[in-house]
């Protein structure tokens, strides 16, 4: 206990660190490939499409390990950490797709997600990413004295908006692309029958996202005593380290995702993450009480928050294009964005004082 309290409390223990770290991994990543099976039978059981659950469900759970990391860092007074730690990890989560698209070899991703709703998603990641952007460029407004930005409101009401979008699209008849199967009646009924009860599902979701929220939390504060002495920058390790650990949780559902043949629940997931990581702002701007956070922003999480506009859109132009080609087992456009990414990194390592 006396190790796990020094790491807990920013101790410089760096085998013990590094131990909580590896077990912390495994254990989250275990937990995020149960988790996209239980979304699977959860998808089957209510009938609700993969791309929804993706969104509404495992985008949700998997997102709380940022949850835990930035109030943290909120409630310490570092806004930037918190903020980038949400803005910067969005290009990552993305990476996470490309990743992902490895694992289906003869087809691009995009080119078998058998729905449109992916598509929407993806804009809407750019909408709330550009807005973002536009507020830490313009300044954030301080409302009535609350020390709450203006624009973190405003981020909040559009994500509530794109919600409302997405469900309206799930009800309602929607365009399919021409060379997507159609969904065979009697596989989805036996599914259904062998879906089991959706209450005793949402028991087991419960369960494995409270083991992400502890895994999680565990994995990052193990992550930051290992990295704290780096000298990369609150920012930089925000976007990319601390980043990168949050984002196990999405990685490992992801995989379960694409494996269960469930590719539209799989990028629901990564996108509805992101959206649920950018709202999250709000909350952090409740916790952080010295000022607006937007507004202590600077140019490094502009170019953050445009890198993970950039790679949407390559998502997009992939989405609508379904291309089945692929290089080095993905797809031309997952090949495209890690190539961004790689240079978004140089980029942002440059500005990573300039937060």
């Amino acid at each position: 206990m006396g190790g796990l309290g020094a790491i807990l409390g920013g101790g410089d223990s760096l085998w013990m660190s590094a131990a909580i770290f590896l077990l912390a991994a495994v254990v989250v990543w275990r937990a995020g490939t149960r988790l996209a099976g239980y979304a699977d039978r959860f998808a089957t059981a209510t009938g609700l499409s993969g791309a929804l659950v993706g969104l509404l469900l495992l985008g949700g759970i998997t997102s709380l390990p940022e949850i835990s990391t930035s109030i943290t860092a909120a409630v310490g007074g570092s806004g930037d950490l918190a903020a980038n730690n949400l803005v910067g990890g969005v290009a990552l989560q993305l990476v996470v797709l490309a990743l992902v698209d490895i694992l289906v070899g003869r087809e691009a991703l995009t080119s078998i997600v058998p729905r449109p709703d992916v598509l929407a998603y993806a804009a809407m990641n750019i909408g709330l990413l550009m807005l973002i952007a536009i507020t830490i460029s313009a300044g954030d407004v301080d409302l009535f004295g609350t020390r709450v930005g203006a624009g973190s409101v405003l981020i909040l009401l559009a994500y509530a908006a794109c919600l409302m979008s997405a469900v309206a699209m799930n009800r309602g008849a929607t365009w399919r692309p021409a060379d997507a199967p159609a969904p065979d009646r009697s596989e989805t009924e036996d599914r259904q029958d062998d879906a089991g009860s959706p209450a005793k599902l949402v028991l087991l979701l419960a369960v494995t996202g409270a083991v992400i929220l502890v895994g999680g939390f565990l994995l990052t504060r193990s992550g930051e005593s290992l990295a704290e002495r780096t000298g990369l920058g609150a920012s930089f390790f925000g976007a990319v380290f601390l980043g990168g650990a949050t984002s196990l949780p999405e990685l490992s559902s992801a995989i379960g995702a694409v494996r269960l043949k469930r590719p539209q629940m799989a990028m629901g997931d990564v996108l509805g993450g992101n959206m649920f990581n950018l709202a999250l702002l709000g909350l952090v701007d409740v916790f952080y009480r010295e000022a607006p956070v937007l507004g202590t922003l600077g140019p490094f999480s502009v170019v953050a928050a445009c890198l993970g506009a950039l790679i949407c859109a390559v998502y997009v132009v992939g989405l609508v294009e379904r291309r089945d080609r692929t290089v080095l087992r993905m797809g031309f456009d997952s090949a495209a964005v890690l190539a961004i990414y790689g240079i978004g990194l140089v980029v942002l390592f440059l500005l990573r004082n300039a937060s």
